[in-house]
């Protein structure tokens, strides 16, 4: 197949571009080609911003896929960019859309396709739900040959999943774990929450293209595994081999004494308990399953970054703002046992 791809070397993306040049497809790369040179096979770089709607119309000129795929559209203009660019140049138009744009709350822990998709805690989640319809008002009005993925907690090596963290990614959660300092976990911890691997997630992913029956769809991409918020962490402990020192506190809390987005990530997302079913995906991908356990893909990440000194990105001001938390919610218990 010739495969284009808008990015193309991100957290989920990176894993596909390998497989799919593993493959003997020909990837045609759309980005500004900082992170291109791992890649190898046959693979054609078009280097652009992809924003430069004129300067790309002019660079895939006379070209067609038959994939197109944007991993980098947030926002339903941007789709409408991609439509008029691409109407008449692919077979098929693969959009990236989010898990977190289900139902919140769920009224179903078990997710499907057909969970409702409405989300009041975040922008992002809507800005990707107008991009669905947009779209999908696009295959009924014109027949443009889309096909929606909805991801989750997709992650790789380079980064360890967590449920609250700064603006710098895990290290610093994972440096603190380390160190036995206090780590914030948000709620009980007891909700469930699903990971899945950027290798897992590659393997499905390439079986939806060129898949006819994948046209007019919209398909979820996980893991079948769930695990609580309080087995991840105790993971991460034990891949470094220390005692966990958690703290548990709500994501209201946690929302209101910060300048994090955590009405967005947190309660419209990983506060709630989500299980998929993703029996739609084996319909279209007989013979997957994902084979990469919580345990053994989150101790590989652990040691990864560990390793690789650009992976560890100090976060302080994130570090002060765990132990301001930390304190407070110790005084607050002292306080209200001072009162009994």
């Amino acid at each position: 197949m010739k495969v284009l791809f808008i990015g193309g070397t991100g957290t989920i993306s990176m894993a596909i571009s390998k497989l799919l040049l593993s493959q003997g497809h020909t990837l045609y790369l759309l980005n500004r080609g900082g992170r291109n040179s791992g890649l190898i096979g046959d693979l054609v770089e078009l280097k652009a911003d992809i924003n430069d709607e004129d300067s790309v119309h002019s660079l895939i000129d006379g070209l067609e896929f038959d994939v197109a795929v944007d991993f980098i559209a947030f926002v339903p203009a941007q789709l409408e960019r991609d439509y008029r660019l691409f109407k008449n140049k692919t077979k098929q138009f693969v959009y990236i859309s989010s898990a977190s744009a289900y139902q919140k709350p769920l009224s179903d822990y078990r997710i499907t396709e057909g969970t409702p998709l409405a989300n009041p805690y975040w922008e992002y989640s809507r800005n990707k739900i107008a991009g669905e319809d947009y779209l999908m008002k696009m295959y009924r009005e014109t027949g443009f040959p889309v096909t929606i993925v909805r991801p989750s907690h997709t992650y790789d090596e380079r980064s360890v999943p967590l449920g609250v963290h700064g603006d710098n990614g895990s290290y610093s959660v994972v440096k603190r774990i380390r160190e036995g300092k206090p780590v914030i976990i948000h709620g009980d911890g007891t909700s469930l929450w699903t990971v899945t691997h950027n290798s897992d997630f590659a393997r499905a992913f390439v079986g939806l293209l060129g898949n006819v029956h994948a046209i007019g769809e919209a398909v979820q991409i996980t893991s079948d595994e769930s695990v609580t918020w309080n087995q991840l962490y105790q993971i991460i402990a034990d891949a470094l081999g220390v005692k966990l020192n958690a703290i548990h506190v709500s994501s209201e809390f946690l929302d209101a004494c910060s300048n994090y987005d955590f009405a967005g990530s947190l309660l419209g997302d990983k506060a709630n308990t989500v299980v998929f079913d993703n029996a739609k995906l084996k319909r279209l991908v007989p013979g997957f399953t994902a084979t990469v356990r919580a345990d053994q893909g989150i101790r590989d990440s652990v040691k990864y970054v560990l390793s690789h000194p650009e992976c560890q990105r100090e976060d302080p001001a994130f570090d002060e703002w765990c132990d301001k938390v930390a304190a407070a919610m110790k005084n607050a218990a002292a306080a209200v046992k001072e009162t009994m």
